[in-house]
């Protein structure tokens, strides 16, 4: 019998939904029958907002949206109240808002640090806290999105990737503090062939060598695709990974590795 993962009937925030790896990973969610409830700063009227909506239509699966701003306690704390009035229970959070800030030590000002520790660390705290009464109702699952930066030390990416290293400890704390009515375990994809690393490859003169030498540093030879991630948050919020708790699975296809032994 083919191992399959049904998640019908369970209910998933996704933040960061609008694109990028938030987008894939609410595609994935609903292709296993979860109903996503999707959120980022936009508008709901925005037209990423409704590309969203548009994009999930093609599952079998309920999708909501809602606009949060993930730096504001007060929209958190709105984002939460009216999940738990519309669905009245949460099963899964995926923390996957969050944005690159690489400033380097020296260039980086006291605004720069603050956003980014703002953003892509305690953002991710306060969601979680907000979120706790709804998921241990349920034995749920946190899945916080950190990044390969966490596991290698690249020169002018400081404050982002001291951030990103500060989650793996938030992903122990709370499966130590939560557990065992929560989960909490972490994701760090390295590079992911999303429509923002295509643009960054786009500014060098010659793209397409430089996404050829960037594959060619993976042991694996290809990039990571937003499915893939999407595929890794559907397993983690499964039965299959219910001993898994308290740690940060590296999805960079090897590449970490070899920076940190160069």
């Amino acid at each position: 019998m083919a191992l399959t993962i049904d998640l019908s009937g369970k209910i998933a925030l996704i933040t960061g939904v609008t694109s990028g790896i938030g987008l894939g990973i609410a595609k994935m969610m609903a292709k296993a029958g979860c109903t996503v409830i999707g959120c980022a700063e936009h508008s709901e009227v925005s037209d990423v907002a409704q590309h969203f909506l548009s994009e999930m239509k093609s599952f079998d699966a309920p999708t909501d949206y809602f606009k949060a701003d993930m730096t504001s306690t007060e929209n958190i704390e709105t984002l939460v109240a009216d999940i738990s009035n519309d669905y009245g229970k949460l099963d899964i959070l995926v923390s996957n808002a969050g944005q690159n800030v690489f400033k380097g030590l020296e260039n980086c000002s006291e605004n720069d640090w603050q956003f980014n520790l703002d953003l892509n660390l305690s953002a991710h705290w306060r969601l979680a806290k907000s979120c706790r009464s709804l998921l241990s109702a349920n034995n749920g699952v946190i899945i916080v999105m950190a990044s390969n930066h966490a596991f290698a030390s690249i020169p002018g990416c400081a404050p982002y990737s001291i951030a990103k290293t500060a989650l793996t400890g938030l992903v122990r704390s709370l499966a130590i503090e939560w557990g065992p009515a929560i989960r909490t375990v972490g994701i760090a994809p390295g590079f992911i062939d999303t429509p923002g690393n295509q643009e960054w490859f786009n500014s060098f003169a010659d793209a397409d060598q430089e996404r050829a030498r960037t594959v060619a540093l993976h042991p694996v030879k290809k990039l990571g695709t937003i499915a893939e991630i999407g595929g890794w948050c559907v397993f983690l919020s499964s039965e299959y990974a219910a001993f898994a708790s308290g740690v940060t699975y590296l999805v960079d296809g090897g590449r970490s590795a070899m920076m940190q032994d160069s």
